[in-house]
């Protein structure tokens, strides 16, 4: 059952939350919306839920114009990051709920939401209410009541983001099981890249409300269309800088050029927009293509594993982010090198060069 927008905008009073949108997700697997908050990926939820009407477009479902149609009276369950339960009833009761709006036998009902629970480690809380939970326990029962109704449509707005990180990991690995076998479109909001290469499926870019690009996950952090697209699939944020085309090289600074290879052989000479992840800038030297670069360290972290800085290049910033913990000071003037092989390059609109 697809789920399409057809030139949908929404505005509010003068301001737009949502520029004109053509988007038809994919019947199978997750469709991911990756952005920064405020980026519009709850206004488009809202939208396809028919929670707000588009200020002009279409929504369809199912090869039906669904845009005029009530939320209460379309196949749809929706989960927020923060987390809504009914206070008064029981874990039980609240999971069940939707099944006793649709009338079904209690023998059903019992066997779904004793199922669901055990997936979501819930199963010892039944017969609790949501004030004696945790409010990660209290997202897992909102979650479970998502999951429990056989919707047509699945909405969930950074369902994991309150949850403690072991419980997360389990669930981005649990959660695609889940809807493996079910007849449902599934749309997922995340502020993570790395949650969308996770999760798999489709994933439609966000950027102060405009979908910059839409396609398989793994295809679009590979081959972003635009800057924009790239800048949104990358955390820490990608590294991006002018570079000059000449003669064969791709020139960044007076001291810090290469060879541009035969894939960029017939590109003009000219000036254009490196941007290179922060996971391709490491300290060591990795294949005979990375190329040196000096900068002045400006802020240094260690998280658990893995080695962040923020380093001075000219008078741009960068970031390099590299496995193992390195001592670097901050003031210093370290060398990175640049693992160019992985560079991406884009014009003067800022379109990605094939």
């Amino acid at each position: 059952m697809a789920l399409e927008l057809k030139n949908v905008v929404k505005r509010v009073g003068a301001e737009t939350h949502i520029y004109e949108t053509s988007l038809t997700l994919a019947e199978k697997g997750f469709n991911i919306l990756l952005g920064t908050t405020l980026s519009g990926k709850t206004t488009l939820m809202q939208l396809m839920a028919g929670l707000e009407r588009p200020t002009s477009g279409e929504v369809w479902f199912a090869g039906q114009n669904v845009t005029g149609t009530a939320v209460q009276k379309r196949n749809v369950s929706m989960v927020y990051q923060q987390f809504i339960n009914y206070p008064n009833m029981t874990v039980f009761e609240n999971i069940a709920s939707p099944l006793r709006v649709a009338r079904m036998s209690e023998s059903d009902i019992k066997a779904r939401v004793t199922k669901v629970a055990e997936i979501l480690r819930l199963a010892p809380m039944l017969e609790r209410r949501p004030g004696q939970l945790s409010g990660g326990q209290q997202q897992r029962t909102a979650l479970a009541r998502a999951l429990v109704k056989d919707a047509d449509l699945v909405l969930l707005d950074e369902p994991l983001a309150n949850l403690d990180y072991k419980l997360r990991e389990e669930l981005r690995d649990e959660l695609p099981k889940l809807f493996a076998d079910r007849d449902c479109t599934v749309v997922y909001a995340t502020t993570e890249p790395t949650e969308a290469l996770l999760l798999g499926g489709h994933t439609a870019c966000l950027h102060q409300g405009r979908v910059t690009q839409f396609g398989e996950t793994i295809d679009i952090y590979r081959r972003p269309a635009d800057l924009r697209s790239a800048r949104v699939f990358s955390d820490p944020p990608i590294n991006s800088a002018t570079v000059k085309k000449e003669k064969g090289r791709f020139i960044l600074t007076d001291e810090v050029s290469w060879e541009a290879g035969e894939r960029y052989a017939g590109l003009p000479d000219g000036h254009y927009t490196l941007a290179v992840r922060p996971h391709h800038v490491t300290p060591r030297q990795n294949g005979e293509r990375a190329v040196p670069i000096e900068g002045r360290v400006l802020v240094g972290e260690l998280s658990g594993s893995e080695s962040i800085i923020h380093f001075e290049v000219d008078e741009g910033t960068w970031v390099s982010l590299s496995h193992g913990i390195h001592p670097f000071k901050v003031g210093e003037v370290t060398r990175l090198y640049i693992e160019v092989d992985h560079c991406l390059y884009f014009d003067q609109e800022d379109r990605r060069i094939a």
